[in-house]
């Protein structure tokens, strides 16, 4: 591991994964995460981990984004301790107005919803249920009935707590802090790697549009279209022979 995004999701941590591969890391974000490596989150979350456990789940890992492994940021630098950190702020109030927008927006995608209910990676990715109430103060329900967040106040809290956190207890001279509309200059220089030449700095999940960026640019969301389509043609498949069945049985009869 030599990069940890403490970040909380809405403060372009979307956008750093993008930045992240474009300089080269494998980079693992919540998809990542929850598909290749759930079972282990979902013991982490019950039964608690320690240093191996994070040592051996991301040995062949450079760069974590957004959630769960956010909120691990501590433990990751423990176990990792020469990866460096970086702590991605946002305006709290736009912060505050885009992840409402953004849990509204999954709420409501028909596709998220499908691919969350029919494929194997989306009963994986389920496992955030277990995450979104340390994470935000919300309860996800999905993926048919709606989230339901908690007050604003709890979010804005929980918002400037970890922030706090990370400003206060990770080490100075591995943590940088830093926005995404600063670009490429100071997220170079800290990471000590050429600034790409001749590549715009990209800016990802704009108006919560991260669905349909995933399905266009993610490997784990890829596979997870894959398995729709698969689980789709099986249940039009079983839906035919009960069919056939239906008009047999009433013919013998």
């Amino acid at each position: 591991m030599k990069v940890i995004v403490a970040g909380m999701p809405k403060t372009g941590t979307k956008t750093m994964g993008a930045v992240l591969a474009l300089l080269g890391y494998e980079v693992y974000d919540w998809m990542e995460n929850f598909y290749y490596l759930g079972d282990d989150w979902l013991k982490i979350k019950e039964e608690g981990g320690n240093i191996s456990d994070f040592r051996r789940m991301y040995k062949n890992v450079d760069a974590v984004v957004d959630s769960p492994a956010c909120m691990y940021w501590e433990e990751l630098t423990e176990a990792f301790p020469e990866a460096k950190v970086i702590l991605t702020l946002r305006d709290e109030n736009k912060w505050y107005q885009s992840i409402v927008r953004q849990v509204e927006s999954l709420s409501n995608d028909l596709i998220m919803k499908c691919l969350l209910a029919f494929t194997p990676m989306g009963w994986k990715c389920l496992t955030y249920r277990k995450f979104a109430l340390g994470l935000l103060g919300n309860r996800n329900y999905w993926p048919w009935s709606r989230v339901t967040l908690f007050n604003e106040e709890t979010m804005r809290r929980m918002f400037r707590k970890h922030n706090d956190s990370v400003l206060t207890r990770a080490p100075k001279d591995r943590l940088l802090v830093y926005r995404v509309n600063e670009g490429w200059e100071p997220l170079c220089k800290f990471l000590d790697v050429e600034k790409p030449k001749g590549i715009p700095f990209p800016h990802k999940n704009k108006g919560a549009s991260v669905i349909k960026e995933l399905l266009k640019e993610n490997a784990v969301m890829k596979i997870a279209e894959r398995q729709l389509y698969t689980s789709f043609a099986m249940m039009l498949l079983v839906f035919a022979m009960a069919i056939v069945y239906f008009f047999s049985f009433f013919r013998i009869f």
